[in-house]
C-alpha cells in the first residue's frame, strides 16, 4: 500500500479506510489490553496515534517499538475515541525498519538542554522543538524566494570563493591548495601564491553584495540568497562562522524606496510564517517563547518608525539622564550596540525602527554620503528581541566621490577594478540591503541562540557533523 504522510492522515475527512504510515516512534504506552504508539514522520509537529490490540499483537512483536525506532504501520484510519486527536489508526500490520536501543538512544529523556542537543545535532531534528524550527526555516526560504519572484527580482548567484573581502566586513577563511607544511615564499618572505589553484590569495566570501551590485547594473533588480562565512572568534548567541544571507540590490531607487522595500519584505516573511506555520508557532509559543505569536502579529500590524541616527542618539542620551544604564556609551559617532537598538524598539517606541543617516565613519565606504558631508544614507531595520535584523543603504554611484572615500580610508582596491567599472561605465543610482537569514529565524521562532536555528552550526572550535 502507498504511504500516507502523517500530516495528510491527520487532516483527512475520510475515515474507516485503510492507510499505511511510516515514521519514528515518539513514545509507546498502554495497558494489558492495548498499546498506544505515538508516531511522527517530520511532516508536522503533531503525532498520529497507532492503537495496537494486544489480542492481535504479541509482546515480542511490539518489543522493538521503542522511542526512536523507525516503523511502518498499516491499519484502519478511524475517529479517535480519546482526547487530543481527531483520528487514529487501528493497527493491522507492523513493520520495524530500524530499532533504537533504549539504553543508548540519547533522546529518551524530556527536558534536554539546548547545549546538550547541540552535541547531538545529527539527532536533534527529531525533537519537537527542532522539527518545528527547521520546518519554519524551510517556509522562510520559500517566503523569500516567493516575495522576490513576485516582485520581479532575479535570483543572482554570487561566488562563494572570492579575492575581495567586501570592504572588510569580517575575517575571511582562506581557500588554498598549497601545502601548508611547506609554503613557498618570495624574496620578501611573503607567501607566493603563483603555484596556488587560483594563482592569487582567495577566501570564502563574507558577502555577495558587491557582485550583486554588478547584477543590478544589468538586470535592474536582483537578490542573492546563499551561505557566507566570517572567521571571527565570536562566541555569542548572535554569531556564526557560516550563515545564510539575503542581499537584494535594486537600480533606480532612493532611500525612501529602499525603506519601503525593507518594511514590505520583512512583513511579508512574518505574515508567511503566520499563514503557513501556525502549528509549529503554537508549539514554540507554548514551550519556548510565550509572547512569540503576539510579537509576530504586532510587526505586521504596525508601521515602522523611520528614525535618523542623530535623533536616536538624542533619545538614548535623554534616557541615560533619566537613569537608564547601558553597558556601552551612546555618543554621536558611536556604533550602536544591540542594547541601544533594543531600547529604542522595545521600550521607547514599542515597534520596529528603521534607523537612517548614520555617521559615515562607522559605515562602509560604498554608502552614499549626504549633503552634510558627515552622514550616509544607511537604512538599518531594528527589531524587538534581535536589534539590527537588516542592514541597508543607498550606494554611492558617483565615481569621484566613491574614489575619494576609498582613498580617505586607504582601502586596497587593486583586485576591485571590476567594482569601480560599475561607476565608470553607465553608473546608475541604486540601493540594497542584507538580511542575515538566521537573525530572521531567531525572530520568527523565538529561539534565543543562533546556533539553534541552523541545522549544523559552525562556531569557533566546532565543525562537527
Amino acid at each position: 500500500m502507498k504511504r500516507t504522510v502523517i500530516i495528510d492522515a491527520l487532516r483527512s475527512e475520510i475515515v474507516d479506510v485503510p492507510v499505511h504510515v511510516c515514521g519514528w516512534v515518539r513514545s509507546r504506552r498502554g495497558n494489558k489490553n492495548v498499546s498506544f504508539i505515538a508516531l511522527n514522520d517530520g511532516s508536522t509537529i503533531k503525532n498520529i496515534q497507532i492503537v495496537a490490540d494486544l489480542t492481535k499483537f504479541s509482546e515480542d512483536e511490539l518489543k522493538p517499538v521503542t522511542t526512536g525506532a523507525c516503523i511502518g504501520a498499516t491499519g484502519m484510519l478511524v475517529k479517535s475515541q480519546g482526547a487530543g486527536q481527531a483520528v487514529e489508526i487501528q493497527l493491522t500490520e507492523l513493520e520495524v525498519f530500524g530499532t533504537a536501543d533504549p539504553e543508548q538512544y540519547p533522546l529518551q529523556k524530556k527536558g534536554l538542554s539546548m547545549e546538550y542537543l547541540r552535541t547531538i545535532a545529527h539527532l536533534r531534528p527529531r525533537t519537537n522543538t527542532f522539527g518545528a524550527v527547521f520546518r519554519i526555516r524551510h517556509n522562510m526560504a520559500m517566503a523569500i524566494h516567493t516575495y522576490f519572484h513576485e516582485h520581479g527580482y532575479f535570483y543572482f548567484h554570487t561566488p562563494l570563493i572570492t579575492a575581495s573581502d567586501c570592504e572588510g566586513a569580517g575575517q575571511m577563511f582562506q581557500v588554498t591548495t598549497k601545502n601548508l607544511y611547506n609554503l613557498k615564499k618570495d624574496e620578501n618572505g611573503q607567501i607566493d601564491y603563483s603555484d596556488d589553484f587560483f594563482g592569487k590569495q582567495a577566501a570564502l566570501t563574507v558577502s555577495g553584495q558587491l557582485e550583486g551590485e554588478l547584477g543590478a547594473m544589468a538586470l535592474g533588480k536582483i537578490y542573492t540568497f546563499g551561505p557566507t562565512f566570517r572567521a571571527e572568534n565570536s562566541n555569542t548567541p548572535r554569531h556564526l562562522a557560516e550563515f545564510w544571507m539575503i542581499e537584494p540590490e535594486v537600480a533606480f531607487i532612493d532611500k525612501d524606496d529602499l525603506m519601503d522595500i525593507e518594511e514590505d519584505f520583512i512583513k511579508f516573511c512574518v505574515r508567511w510564517a503566520l499563514d503557513h506555520c501556525m502549528d509549529d508557532l503554537e508549539f514554540l509559543n507554548q514551550y519556548v517563547d510565550k509572547g512569540l505569536i503576539e510579537r509576530l502579529r504586532s510587526v505586521i500590524d504596525t508601521e515602522f518608525v523611520r528614525l535618523p541616527y542623530t535623533e536616536g542618539i538624542n533619545i538614548l542620551q535623554e534616557a541615560v539622564k533619566n537613569g537608564k544604564k547601558f553597558e556601552f556609551p551612546c555618543n554621536w559617532g558611536d556604533d550602536l550596540g544591540s542594547e541601544h537598538e533594543r531600547y529604542l524598539v522595545e521600550q521607547h517606541f514599542g515597534k520596529p525602527v528603521i534607523m537612517t543617516d548614520y555617521p559615515k565613519d562607522i559605515k562602509a565606504f560604498y554608502m552614499k554620503i549626504n549633503e552634510d558631508g558627515k552622514t550616509v544614507q544607511g537604512t538599518d531595520v531594528l527589531f524587538p528581541q534581535i536589534g539590527e535584523i537588516i542592514g541597508g543603504s543607498v550606494r554611492e554611484a558617483d565615481m569621484q566621490k566613491l574614489q575619494s572615500e576609498i582613498d580617505r580610508r586607504h582601502i586596497p582596491m587593486k583586485d576591485m577594478w571590476w567594482y569601480l567599472d560599475t561607476r565608470r561605465f553607465g553608473a546608475a543610482p541604486h540601493a540594497g540591503f542584507g538580511l542575515g537569514f538566521e537573525r530572521l529565524m531567531l525572530f520568527v521562532t523565538g529561539m534565543q541562540n543562533i546556533r539553534d536555528v541552523i541545522p549544523f552550526p559552525r562556531t569557533p572550535k566546532n565543525a562537527e557533523f
